[in-house]
């Protein structure tokens, strides 16, 4: 079996071109995206003839849940989605936590059995949280940030959903570690936070839609009451040369680590770097499948791409062990889940020896929890 994962890779290098993908504030969209967001699929419906498994050797994936699951006001919205997951990793813990426009906060049950809608803030409600963070205060305390792109704002919550904090917009008066920058916002440029992480006291967040693309950072300056200043540190920077981001998406710090990785989905990579900004290495994934986030669950990654080396199948989910390529799950031709054209997000769990991945649709949204088979 590793020699069809070694071909899959190959496979996947040999077809696929490099090149930007079509994506709201995207200079260069892909006709084929552009207008009228594509239609959907009845929510829940498994193609008939599907293989019904999907994914290679030990790592091979059913459908457990579909949206079909999820409280009705959810699946009302679903077809908006365009966010992502957090996982509480703590032991004894394991919800999971994400945000649909018109909906709100949902929390997913450590089983992945109960859902719940969190009482959320009007301005968090009615908008597009990109992506979801869990992190801790030194005390343990937990918090939630979500990266408002259309608002240009950083949301950061309880985990039941009290709004706490509201990161505004950079101005020409904060120093942001770069003159470029800071002209960029004196300019009248546009904040468009794709994603946040925490680490040692600041928060990271990725600008890809944005002609800035530069990781920016805000200081916590108060737990309690919750405050953030920012702070006089950027990098990467669009390009495509070593530490540059053709669309820094997501942002992750690999559970046990002081690193930072970055989603450039544009240069269908995962690039690393200290928490200081300094580049460290890159992680390249097969061209064109256009990586959105990478989440870490013991030696275990998983990435949700946009695309793949394949435009004509549905976007692949890759598993990874130790920065190995060693499964491709493809909901939508394996498993018949129509909507699953561009995977936005994926988060790995692991309960009783299996791995579980939680994985979210794009354009038109969806939602799917995938169990791994075992003998």
């Amino acid at each position: 079996m590793k020699l069809c994962v070694r071909s899959l890779v190959v496979t996947a290098l040999v077809l696929a071109e490099r090149e930007a993908f079509a994506h709201p504030r995207h200079a260069k969209p892909l006709a084929a995206l552009q207008g009228a967001p594509a239609p959907a699929a009845p929510l829940g419906r498994i193609s008939p003839g599907a293989k019904g498994v999907t994914g290679q050797g030990a790592l091979r994936f059913r459908v457990l849940l579909t949206s079909a699951s999820l409280p009705e006001a959810a699946r009302n919205v679903l077809t908006s989605a365009h966010g992502g997951f957090a996982v509480d990793r703590r032991p004894g813990k394991g919800d999971t936590y994400f945000a649909l426009p018109g909906a709100g906060i949902l929390r997913l049950d450590a089983d992945m059995e109960h859902f719940a809608l969190l009482q959320t803030a009007p301005e968090m409600k009615d908008t597009n949280l990109h992506n979801t963070t869990i992190w801790y205060a030194p005390d343990e305390t937990p918090y939630l940030s979500f990266p408002a792109n259309d608002l240009g704002r950083v949301f950061t919550t309880s985990l039941t959903g009290e709004l706490l904090n509201t990161l505004a917009p950079p101005t020409a008066s904060d120093d942001l570690g770069l003159a470029s920058v800071r002209d960029y916002f004196a300019g009248g440029g546009a904040f468009v936070p794709t994603d946040v992480e925490f680490l040692d006291g600041l928060l990271y967040m990725t600008t890809g839609y944005s002609s800035l693309d530069f990781v920016l950072t805000a200081r916590i300056t108060s737990y309690r009451p919750l405050r953030a200043a920012w702070y006089d540190l950027a990098f990467g920077g669009k390009g495509n040369a070593p530490g540059q981001l053709g669309t820094g998406h997501g942002i992750t710090v690999p559970p046990g680590t002081r690193r930072i990785e970055v989603a450039d989905r544009a240069n269908s990579e995962i690039d690393r770097f200290t928490r200081h900004g300094q580049y460290l290495s890159t992680l390249k994934m097969p061209a064109g499948s256009l990586p959105c986030d990478i989440d870490y669950q013991g030696r275990y990654a998983v990435v949700a791409t946009l695309d793949g080396p394949d435009r004509s199948k549905g976007a692949p989910i890759y598993i990874l062990e130790d920065d190995r390529l060693v499964s491709a799950l493809f909901p939508k031709d394996d498993l018949g889940l129509e909507n699953f054209k561009h995977v936005h997000n994926a988060v790995l769990r692991q309960m009783g020896g299996k791995l579980y991945v939680i994985a979210q649709a794009w354009n038109p949204g969806d939602f799917v929890i995938l169990e791994q088979v075992t003998p």
